[in-house]
């Protein structure tokens, strides 16, 4: 079933999708949504979003929407601030910094965005080759000899992974840094060209799974964090929590990997129509069913969830469907 589902899928996402933003230009009923690199876990998520929304809404809505690659939050941040992308998937840690004018938008809050829904947790993979690992804590990657893939440059990835490493006083740049994108940074980890990565992602990660699956247990760690580095950094960016990939999730994985997470929301334009946002919020939650058959991070979201830590206001039109339903009051 999960196959012919997902099959279907992929037909569908050659109709509704585009491969990157060379070629989108935002608008109230053909919507972009901004996503991040193919390795991820964003922009599967983002063309099941694309594919449902303009399966539901093109005929009696008139609204189509497509999902395209990006660098991933902080250029999703400007381009919705450019009106280039209409619909965002942002980590947390871009929204807060984005709303609240800290950490790179010192000085440069940007408000004009909304919240419609979480998503799903973004987790922390910081790949290393075994070669490389030490106490398989991301204490690891202090002094690290070889090249490292921090992500590409300006995307959450690299943000995120920056944040965290500077967190637990760890200089980013005393690495020596690459900045690649997922499927490039799980191939170059296979030809021995650098030598970890960072790939924070909803489990299963294509690109960790790759990792697994070629590499195996035996040459490849996904690195751990200790309770005691989770409540350093969570006392500077309170976002994040622990989060277990049990074992199995990933080929030759046979113990649990005790990472950390934050979550993911998906935001828009805040001059978006209230009626477009209202039937965008209304599609998602009343066809859960199709985005869990496409990809198991979604399996996290729900109604009761949705409202949960958002770093930015709610949409009015989002906020109208949440009141429908009894979700607030």
């Amino acid at each position: 079933m999960y196959q012919r589902v997902l099959s279907i899928f992929i037909a569908l996402a050659i109709v509704f999708t585009v491969a990157g933003p060379q070629s989108a230009q935002a608008d109230d009923n053909n919507l972009i949504i901004a996503t991040a690199t193919t390795g991820g876990t964003y922009y599967p998520v983002g063309v099941a979003i694309g594919t449902l929304l303009s399966i539901k809404l093109a005929k009696d809505n008139g609204i189509t929407a497509t999902a395209i690659n990006s660098a991933g939050s902080g250029e999703n941040v400007q381009m919705l601030k450019n009106k280039e992308a209409d619909l965002a998937i942002l980590q947390a840690l871009f929204g807060l910094n984005a709303y609240q004018g800290k950490g790179p938008y010192e000085g440069n809050a940007y408000k004009d965005f909304r919240a419609i829904t979480m998503l799903w947790e973004n987790v922390e993979h910081f790949a290393l080759l075994n070669d490389h690992v030490k106490t398989g804590t991301i204490e690891d990657l202090k002094g690290l000899d070889g090249k490292f893939s921090i992500g590409k440059r300006g995307s959450g990835t690299e943000g995120s992974g920056r944040t965290i490493l500077t967190a637990l006083g760890i200089d980013p740049d005393s690495l020596s840094l690459e900045y690649l994108g997922y499927n490039p940074s799980a191939q170059a980890m296979m030809d021995g060209r650098i030598v970890g990565a960072n790939i924070p992602a909803g489990p299963p990660a294509a690109a960790i799974t790759q990792l697994y699956a070629q590499l195996g247990a035996d040459e490849v760690t996904v690195l751990d964090f200790t309770d005691e580095q989770l409540a350093t950094i969570d006392k500077e960016y309170p976002i994040w929590g622990r989060y277990v990939i049990k074992a199995g999730t990933y080929p030759s994985q046979e113990k649990d990997i005790n990472t950390i997470s934050q979550p993911n929301f998906l935001a828009c334009r805040a001059d978006l129509p209230d009626e477009t946002v209202y039937q965008i919020t209304k599609t998602i939650y009343e066809n859960l069913p199709f985005l869990h058959n496409i990809h198991k991070a979604t399996m996290a979201m729900s109604l009761d969830r949705a409202t949960k830590g958002l770093p930015a206001p709610l949409h009015p039109g989002a906020e109208k469907y949440y009141r429908e339903v009894g979700i607030i009051k």
